[in-house]
């Protein structure tokens, strides 16, 4: 996707600290001979994390930017992964390929059917007692109902670094929904302000 080759060359959006919550999931993962899916890897910061801890990393996005940011990053600390350019709704890899799959920042760049094929997608390739990490805005963050709207609670941002770009907001009920063939999972809100602007979001680990 051209946006999101243009976005990731933007400092903001090719960090390279891995997000806390990330951190604390890899924490509770105790198999290290675990395979992860770093679905929507952009810079790589989260696949390179999972490699220095001792898992087997595999990484997926759209953006040939990323993708290329992320081979110079894992080459200069000289590990190796799996990377394939692909679409989050069509992953090229086998049924029950992984133990763990991590979505951060990604799932919700899409219409609501495309969530679903997408969730569909990782559940086929999680392995059976396999976990999830992902998270969703919330209809609570400054930028819900702004831009054009698409559909119910999804709009295209018409300003900022991801103008142009799909955001679909959420809700517990529509949680439960999505997420209903998964055994059980967690979820929890993570709110902060910055520059003055609420960041609402859902967090979710699932249990296959």
């Amino acid at each position: 996707m051209i946006e999101w080759d243009k976005i990731l060359r933007e400092k903001s959006y090719s960090k390279e600290e891995p997000e806390d919550i990330v951190v604390e999931f890899v924490s509770l993962l105790e198999n290290k001979k675990s395979k992860i899916l770093d679905l929507g890897c952009g810079a790589g910061r989260h696949l390179i994390y999972v490699e220095e801890c001792g898992f087997e990393g595999y990484g997926a996005d759209i953006s040939r930017t990323g993708l290329n940011i992320t081979k110079n990053r894992l080459r200069q600390r000289k590990l190796d992964c799996n990377l394939i350019r692909c679409h989050m709704n069509f992953l090229p890899y086998g049924k029950c390929s992984f133990d763990a799959v991590i979505c951060i920042n990604t799932l919700y760049h899409q219409k609501l059917e495309g969530m679903k094929r997408t969730i569909f997608e990782i559940y086929r390739i999680l392995k059976s007692e396999g976990f999830l990490l992902t998270n969703f805005l919330t209809k609570r963050t400054y930028s819900y109902g702004k831009g054009k709207k698409v559909e119910e609670n999804t709009f295209i941002r018409d300003e900022g670094v991801e103008s142009g770009v799909l955001h679909h907001f959420i809700d517990k009920k529509e949680v439960e929904q999505l997420f209903k063939n998964f055994t059980n999972y967690t979820l929890r809100l993570i709110e902060k302000e910055i520059n003055g602007k609420l960041s609402s979001r859902y967090v979710l680990i699932a249990k296959k």
